[in-house]
Formats: structure tokens, C-alpha cells, sequence
């Protein structure tokens, strides 16, 4: 009887496996579940259509299997649930995005210099020599019609004196003359006085040759335009040529103030924009300006770009090659601006953590763009009055971290 027993239970042993391993068999040679995708275990949000490692952190790649999508979009929102309490005791507060006119500026150093529209060069188109000089230093201010030198010429003489023939012989021949000769007199006249015109000779002193019937020894040179002598090459007894260029007259009306942008900032200037000056050497004065044009290519040596800005002057105050600060204002874009604090930066991604209600709080990848102001340009990611976390956004990250790991909790 006893060796039955043994025998009996070794044959239900034998029984047991042989089912067993069957069972086991069979599992094992079923289809494995279907792999969707792969997904960074620290990260979650980050998907890949094969196995590796995750770029950001060097974490090995975890196979998401048909059926388990629904636990790991949980992970890869990382949503987190935080009680009012809660959110209390950890200091969490609230702010918006919001649509706002920008209000930047871009500051530069900028040097004082001439208006180039309103820079006269005097020349005289005689040849000859001058004689007394009235604008007799650099720095006098000439207004437009004043006498600025004197110039002896005999070509213009010379000229003076056929005109004045002209015009005597008009005179004899006016009663008595054949028309014929009279009309080629007229001529005479006419061409004389062109003559002297062309010598740029002023209409006030050819009708003063003809009134007093005397040639003028000394023409006059006279300033066409109002401004400050900045070159002076005038002087008495030198011999002047048309291509001498006796004066140089500066209007400092307006002036022009260069201001040096650096190469980062100059994608934002304009033309048109408003602009201000101040200078150490006017303290508390503030002029004001726009921007008239910006130069093609940027200052190999500074790697600044020149911009040029036009200022009213009238009361003289602005010097040239004064230096100072310029302040150009690029305000008039709209942009979705959101505090600086609701963004958690680790260098590749940036988070925001927006309010859902009742209680649960969603990071949110965004894209930025210029700080200013304690406040950040929100490129992508949110919308205009979404309610958004402002502190406490660390601790928020933290948890939803824990809770985006594989078999991660939040307490």
C-alpha cells in the first residue's frame, strides 16, 4: 500500500506539470502585445517611433503597448490635481496672458553732425582776384543776400563794358534807325546782358550798370543761402577760379544725430519711429526726433548699424559732433505678453501651468519670445486670458514630474 501511495502521487505530479507547462507554453507562444510607441520615462511628452534613449536626459526609451494609451497620455499631460489648500501652502498665484501694446526701446550712443541737405558750397563762376571780404571768419552766421566778398574779373569788365555799348547804340538808333538795324541792336543788348548773367553776376548789379551807365570794378559775391561758415577760402588779393569753392555754409536748423544700434537690437528700428536725444552736456533737456534712414550695412569693426535721425534746431542748442544717448521707441505691436515668473525654463523646453478648475492644473509647453519689463512675449502654447500659475510653479513641476514617472504618485 505504501508503495502505491508514492506511485499515485508521483503520476499526479507528472500530470500537474506536464498541465502546467502547457498553460505555460501557451502563453508564451501566444502574440505579445502590440508596441505603439516609445516614450521618455522622466519626460513623457517626448514620443518615438523606436526604441533608444530620450535626447534631453539620456533615459532608456519605455514601450508603450496597445491598452496603455490612456495611462500614458495622463503622463504626458502631467496633470496634476492640487487642493485650495494646498495651492495655499505652497504659495501658488495666479496671473493672465494678455494682448499688449509693446512700449521697448532700443538705447545707443549717437554723435551730433550736419544736416547734408542743407550744406552750401559758394563758388563764383569769374576768374579774377578778390578784393574786400565781409563773411572774414569760420563760425559768422551769413544770412541769405548778404555780401560775402568782392571779386575783380576783367572778363566780366570786359562784358560790362559790350553791354553798355549795346545799350548806347540802342539809344542813338531808337527814332532815326531802319528797323532791321534797330531789332539786331536789341539783340546786341539781349546777348551782353545773358552774358553777364551766365557770369552769375546778380540782377540787382547789371540793372545798376545800366542805370548809372558804369562798369562795376568789383562784383559781389552774395551768400545763397542763411547758415554758419564752417570753410572759409576766401581772402583779400588771392586769385579765385570757378572750381574754388570760396565758402561752405551750414543751415543748423535741423540737424542730423547718428546713433550706433547694435547688430542684435537693429531688426527692430524703423523708419518713421520716434526718437530722443539727450546729451551730458544739456542736462535736463530732452530733444525729440524721428528716424529718416538706416544705412544698408553694418560697421565691420563695431558691428553696429548707423541710423540716422532728423531733429528740429531752431534755437541752436545742437552741436555738431556733440555725443549723447539716443532712445528709439519701437512701441506699436500687439503682442500676447505673459509675467516672466509663469515660466519654468530648463533650457530646451519652456512650461507654463495653466488653470483647468476644480483644482487641476495643466503644464503647457510654450514658445517665447523678447523679454521686457518683467514680462515675456508668449509666441505659442497659450491664449489670451488664460488663467496662469505665477509662483509657486516650481513645487507644481516637481509633482507632475513624480506623477509623469513610471508608478509615480502625487500625495
Amino acid at each position: 500500500m505504501k508503495w502505491l501511495a508514492v506511485a499515485v502521487l508521483l503520476a499526479a505530479a507528472f500530470a500537474g506539470g506536464k498541465w502546467w507547462g502547457g498553460r505555460s507554453f501557451a502563453k508564451a507562444g501566444s502574440a505579445p502585445d502590440k508596441v505603439l510607441y516609445w516614450v521618455d520615462p522622466m519626460h513623457p511628452w517626448y514620443r518615438s517611433d523606436k526604441p533608444g534613449v530620450a535626447p534631453d536626459c539620456g533615459m532608456t526609451l519605455v514601450a508603450v503597448h496597445a491598452g496603455e494609451e490612456s495611462r500614458y497620455q495622463a503622463r504626458e499631460k502631467g496633470m496634476v490635481q492640487v487642493s485650495p489648500e494646498k495651492q495655499q501652502l505652497i504659495g501658488v498665484e495666479y496671473g493672465t496672458a494678455e494682448y499688449e501694446s509693446s512700449t521697448d526701446s532700443i538705447q545707443a550712443a549717437a554723435r551730433v553732425t550736419l544736416d547734408e541737405t542743407k550744406i552750401v558750397k559758394v563758388q563764383t563762376r569769374l576768374e579774377g582776384w578778390i578784393g574786400r571780404v565781409f563773411a572774414d571768419f569760420t563760425g559768422k552766421y551769413v544770412k541769405k543776400g548778404d555780401a560775402l566778398a568782392t571779386v575783380y574779373s576783367p572778363d566780366a569788365l570786359a562784358t560790362q563794358q559790350e553791354y553798355l555799348l549795346a545799350l548806347s547804340a540802342e539809344y542813338t538808333m531808337r527814332d532815326g534807325a531802319l528797323p532791321a538795324i534797330a531789332a539786331g541792336n536789341d539783340n546786341l543788348v539781349a546777348a551782353a546782358r545773358k552774358r553777364l548773367e551766365l557770369w552769375d553776376i546778380s540782377t540787382q548789379q547789371i540793372d545798376e550798370v545800366r542805370r548809372t551807365g558804369k562798369t562795376i570794378e568789383y562784383l559781389t559775391v552774395y551768400a545763397p543761402a542763411s547758415g554758419y561758415v564752417t570753410e572759409r577760402n576766401a581772402f583779400p588779393k588771392q586769385r579765385v577760379t570757378p572750381d574754388v569753392a570760396l565758402y561752405t555754409l551750414a543751415d543748423l536748423s535741423a540737424v542730423w544725430v547718428m546713433a550706433d544700434v547694435f547688430e542684435y537690437e537693429a531688426a527692430g528700428v524703423r523708419l518713421g519711429q520716434a526718437a530722443t536725444l539727450t546729451l551730458d552736456a544739456l542736462p535736463g533737456r530732452t530733444f525729440h526726433g524721428r528716424v529718416s534712414y538706416i544705412q544698408p550695412g553694418m560697421d565691420a569693426a563695431s558691428r553696429t548699424l548707423k541710423v540716422r535721425i532728423e531733429f528740429a534746431n531752431p534755437d541752436g542748442q545742437l552741436k555738431p559732433d556733440q555725443y549723447g544717448q539716443v532712445e528709439i521707441h519701437t512701441s506699436g505691436a500687439r503682442r500676447l505678453m505673459a509675467p516672466e515668473s509663469a515660466v519654468l525654463d530648463s533650457g530646451d523646453r519652456q512650461v507654463v501651468y495653466v488653470d483647468l478648475g476644480n483644482a487641476n492644473l495643466e503644464p503647457r509647453p510654450v514658445r517665447v519670445g523678447e523679454h521686457a519689463g518683467g514680462r515675456v512675449e508668449i509666441l505659442d502654447g497659450l491664449k489670451a486670458g488664460e488663467r496662469i500659475v505665477t509662483s509657486g510653479n516650481f513645487l507644481l513641476d516637481s509633482e507632475s514630474l513624480l506623477k509623469a514617472a513610471p508608478g509615480g504618485t502625487v500625495k
